[in-house]
Order: C-alpha cells, then structure tokens, then sequence
C-alpha cells in the first residue's frame, strides 16, 4: 500500500527513517487477534529495535490488550513505554482534544529522531485506531512517516479456530461492522456467500433473531478474543441468548 499522502503505508518498513532525515518513524505493528506466535518476524524485529513502544488503551489504569500480546517480545527496562488513551465517546470536540494530546505525546520522541513502534491487535489498516492515528499525527507533523506492517487480523483468526473458509473458488465475502441496521445486516448476509461481523456483542439478541427469520441459524458460530489464552467459541448461537460477551467478539454467517 503507497498511500503516502495520508501516511497510511509509505513503501518500505525497514528501521532507518531517523537515520536519514533525523526524524523518526512510526511503525504500525499489526500483533495479530491475540496469540503471542502469530506476531510476524517483521512486527518482531520492529519491536526489538525501536526505542519506543506505544500502544492503545482504553483508560488510565486498565490492561493494553495488544500489549498483552506482545509482552513476552518486549522488556519494558530498556524501552520507553507509552500508554496512549483513546477515549469511548462520540463528542467531536473531547475526541478532537484527545487526538490532538496523542499526536503531541508521539510527536516529542518522533522529532527527536526515536522511531516509535505503536503496536495495535489485528491488522493497522483494517478498523484500527493506528489509521486515525497516522492521518491526525500527518495533520500536525506531514514530515513524520508512517509504515503499517501487516498483521494476523481477527478476521483470518477467528475462521482458522472456528475451521470455517472464508471464501473458495468465486464466492463472495464481506468484512461488516455489526451495528443495529438490521436491514443492512440482512442485505449483507444476502449478498455475500460468507459475512463476518465484528464487534457484535452489542446487537447479539437482534443478530441471533435476524438469522432466526432468515432460517440461518445453523450457518452462524461466533468467537470471542480468538486465538487468546481467553478464547470461547459458540456452534450454537441459540445458547447465547441474553448473554453479555466480550468486545472482541465476531460472527461468521456461511450461507453455503
């Protein structure tokens, strides 16, 4: 990926930017949905070289789920260790003040020439926070560049352990934000041979009832924290009725 204006994955990825130019670089480490050896050995190398490793959490105080999973790879004594605060709301001028202070915390390491390693679950560039990251850090530094290396997403995970493909020979497969638009759930799940929807703890009762009128049921499995040390998998859907499930939980819907 080339987007160079936006700094969302200039070419390249090796560790050397500061070198050049005396700015550092911020490297988008995908660590993969949450075993530790599905880390790749470029993420690995990226890690063990730069100086700063940053990494999400929700709020001051609580567990960084993407450091947890790249803990064993990193030791804290000879890194600077940045927690960045993301906060949960949809107030544009808290979020804007938020991003802005983010941007700022990595910006003091960045143009003093330390490469900065931000470290996200998944993949960087598929619903990551490291894609709004790089486009507010471009808006205030354009100089900084940014380079996203891949990751395991939940999305490959979560089919790996649930033994479901994603797609074979023509079909079709979509990647889809649960949200409560269960119209456009629907047409999601009717115009693709396999849908995986992220995220769908919040509208588990409305899904589960979609696919029940949809006579889909039995074509559906969900996931919670795949790969992890904390990993639960459901064949019956029926059975999660009411039930409160983890954020990082995902539906595969297999028409075929």
């Amino acid at each position: 990926m080339a987007q160079t204006d936006e700094r969302l994955g200039a070419p390249g990825g090796d560790l050397g930017g500061a070198a050049a130019s005396g700015i550092g670089t911020l490297y988008g480490i995908g660590a993969g949905p949450g075993d530790p050896e599905l880390l790749t050995l470029k993420g690995y190398r990226l890690l063990r070289a730069c100086p700063v490793i940053a990494y999400p959490k929700k709020r001051m105080g609580s567990r960084s789920y993407a450091l947890d999973i790249v803990e064993a790879y990193v030791n804290p004594e000879e890194k600077t260790m940045l927690g960045l605060v993301f906060p949960m709301t949809r107030d544009p001028d808290v979020l804007r003040r938020e991003w802005d202070h983010t941007a700022q915390l990595l910006l003091e390491h960045l143009l003093a020439g330390r490469d900065v390693a931000f470290v996200t679950e998944g993949d960087p560039l598929l619903y990551s926070t490291f894609i709004h990251m790089a486009r507010v850090l471009h808006e205030h530094a354009p100089e900084v560049q940014t380079v996203a290396i891949p990751g395991v997403s939940s999305v490959n995970g979560g089919a790996a352990r649930l033994g479901l493909p994603l797609a074979d020979g023509d079909e079709v497969v979509a990647i889809v934000p649960a949200t409560g638009d269960m119209e456009r759930m629907k047409a999601a799940i009717e115009g693709h041979d396999c849908v995986v929807f992220l995220k769908v703890a919040k509208v588990l009762d409305r899904m589960i009832h979609l696919l029940e009128t949809m006579d889909l049921l039995g074509q559906a499995r969900v996931i919670s924290r795949a790969t992890s040390g904390e990993e639960e998998i459901w064949e019956d859907v029926r059975a999660l009725r009411g039930a409160k499930l983890n954020y990082l939980t995902l539906m595969v819907v297999r028409r075929r």
